[in-house]
């Protein structure tokens, strides 16, 4: 155990069961008073009837012997201040060092976890809207496979329905090398713009659409082909987006509503043959307890619909039986906005209705807040439609490259033998800063809230930015090849900036352990901001090559700051952001 905070949660629990006979959570976290506070016995004041003092003063009386405390401080209204003892300190973060893995620990009990995440439609272009679910989603597939469970990707995207006799038809009319030229252009929204208008304008383009979408639900060979084309055209520029993007997924992870097609009529068959779905109003229905309209009554979740087509929650039941019986899967994760918070609960409540989604197998909603622009409503482009991820990145590129323009001219004013980066590893610079600022900027968010989209402040290389944060990383680096001989050595914690610094390495795994439980990403945002500062703190009050620094100090020290290095590559590595090595 190398986090003091779990460490003291031990010696606490039991000195409070010694002292009061009580089994009770003693309150432990990380304080500005001291390394750690203690807020147990606050909380048990008003229960046992006495002060707060007086319970912490025997709690503190029955700590049994460790290597762990230093001194226990009893401040005003019981709060306990508990100091670390350097050299257990010194030897947490030595077996932090010595792990490839950080001493972060794997996960007991590893499981299958699918996670639906990103899921655009087809012939439509990734935009802002996307945003959140794709760089949620990937951070928390990131994190979980790190701690060792077997995650599965999927894609969800919509590739079926309606809207293709529409496309398909458009195809036709405009040509397939024609529509090919375009679509290989990224024209997707432009394209499906065009079909939209002719539909709502021509009855006789109408009427075919409708025909097509027919001939496609039958299987039609040729119909079948051209949708493919669609289809095809899209996921080549999913890919690109998502590779400019750095996530995670492939097109093998894929799982699009015409995966779950031919699933739908034996499913509501099944259904309606147990009689477990029930005909209201001449829909095929399930009616999840607890879920009522405005006048009181039941709510229906509809598997089939008077007409016979199916919609968005035949497919979602289908996909959650596949996951559960086909992938084996123990957690389902939807990263979905909130505003599906209810569909979702309907459809989660339906699977356990059913017998499907049976303990221990765990199903979660993560839902998110929207994308503000400064007027503090949803972020539009000018025309009012959602800005293109393709956009966003090249302008986070564009305001990242400038923002380097300005840090490098501070720069060569204060060190008149300052030297740029070179034009090759300043545009990968560039690209590294202005995407990693888009995605942290994202995740440093409480997801559940909204969150206004300002590059400006996004690409600063101060404050909770993902610029500081590598820039830190960055600085990490310079270090080691200044270096020369000295090497990383033993670790001793004297000054308190390398107790703050080794205090916060020792938390990484107990950061990424919370974060699989919450699905709250920006814990390890916070986590890593925390850690630049830690760092900047200690670097700027611990000096580690200067000539008047003893051999075992400096070694002391690089090893802190190699150490550092690693956390802090990993850390922005499970958000999904890269980490430059000059900068």
């Amino acid at each position: 155990m190398v986090d003091p905070v779990l460490a003291l949660d031990s010696i606490l629990r039991r000195a409070v069961h010694a002292a009061l006979g009580l089994e009770q959570d003693p309150q432990v976290r990380r304080s500005t008073r001291a390394d750690i506070q203690a807020d147990i016995a606050p909380q048990l004041a008003r229960s046992l009837g006495q002060k707060a003092e007086d319970i912490a003063a025997r709690i503190v009386a029955a700590i049994p012997a460790n290597e762990l405390i230093d001194r226990v401080v009893v401040a005003p209204g019981g709060f306990l201040n508990v100091t670390v003892k350097a050299a257990w300190l010194g030897a947490a973060v030595m077996q932090v060092a010595a792990d490839e893995r950080l001493a972060v620990p794997r996960a007991t009990g590893e499981r299958i976890v699918v996670i639906d995440y990103s899921s655009p439609n087809i012939a439509k272009e990734l935009h802002v809207g996307h945003l959140r679910s794709t760089v949620i989603g990937d951070a928390i597939a990131r994190v979980l496979e790190f701690l060792g469970h077997t995650v599965v990707r999927q894609n969800h995207v919509g590739d079926w329905g309606t809207p293709f006799g529409m496309l398909i038809e458009h195809l036709v009319d405009t040509g397939e090398d024609t529509a090919l030229h375009a679509l290989g252009l990224g024209e997707l929204s432009t394209f499906y713009r065009a079909a939209r208008e002719k539909f709502d304008a021509d009855p006789a383009f109408a009427d075919r659409a409708r025909q097509r979408v027919v001939a496609l639900q039958a299987g039609d060979a040729q119909t079948l082909a051209w949708w493919r084309v669609l289809v095809d055209q899209t996921t080549g520029y999913m890919r690109g987006v998502y590779e400019r993007l750095g996530i995670g997924l492939r097109e093998s992870d894929i799982r699009g509503e015409s995966f779950f097609n031919d699933r739908l009529t034996p499913l509501a068959n099944e259904l309606e043959a147990s009689g477990r779905g029930v005909i209201s109003d001449g829909a095929l229905c399930l009616f999840p307890a607890g879920f009522t309209n405005r006048d009181g009554n039941p709510l229906p979740l509809i598997v089939r619909k008077r007409d016979g087509g199916y919609g968005y929650a035949t497919t979602d039941l289908a996909a959650i039986r596949y996951r559960l019986t086909e992938l084996r899967a123990m957690r389902l994760i939807y990263v979905v906005g909130a505003t599906q918070a209810q569909h979702l609960a309907m459809v989660f409540a339906s699977a356990r209705d059913l017998g499907w989604l049976v303990p221990p197998a765990l199903v979660e909603h993560v839902g998110f807040g929207l994308v503000l622009g400064p007027d503090k409503k949803k972020l539009a482009s000018r025309d009012g439609s959602p800005p293109r991820l393709v956009d966003l990145i090249d302008q986070a590129i564009a305001a990242a490259s400038a923002a380097i323009d300005a840090l490098e001219a501070e720069r060569a004013k204060r060190q008149p033998d300052f030297v740029p980066l070179p034009a090759e590893l300043r545009t990968d610079v560039a690209r590294m800063v202005g995407v990693g600022s888009i995605k942290y900027a994202d995740l440093s968010a409480d997801r559940m809230k909204d969150y206004v989209f300002n590059l400006e402040r996004m690409v600063k290389f101060e404050g909770n930015t993902a610029g500081y944060a590598q820039y830190v990383h960055a600085r990490v680096r310079a270090i080691f090849r200044n270096a020369g001989d000295a090497t990383p050595g033993a670790i001793q914690i004297d000054d308190p900036h390398e107790r703050a610094l080794a205090l916060q390495l020792a938390s990484f795994g107990t950061t990424l352990t919370s974060l699989a439980g919450t699905l709250q990403p920006h814990y390890l945002v916070s986590y890593t901001f925390q850690l630049a500062v830690a760092f900047t703190a200690f670097y700027e009050h611990c000096p580690i090559l200067r000539s008047d620094v003893t051999p075992a100090v400096r070694a002391s020290r690089l090893a802190l700051a190699e150490v550092t290095g690693r956390t802090m590559a990993r850390a922005l590595d499970l958000l999904g952001i890269e980490a430059p090595e000059r900068m």
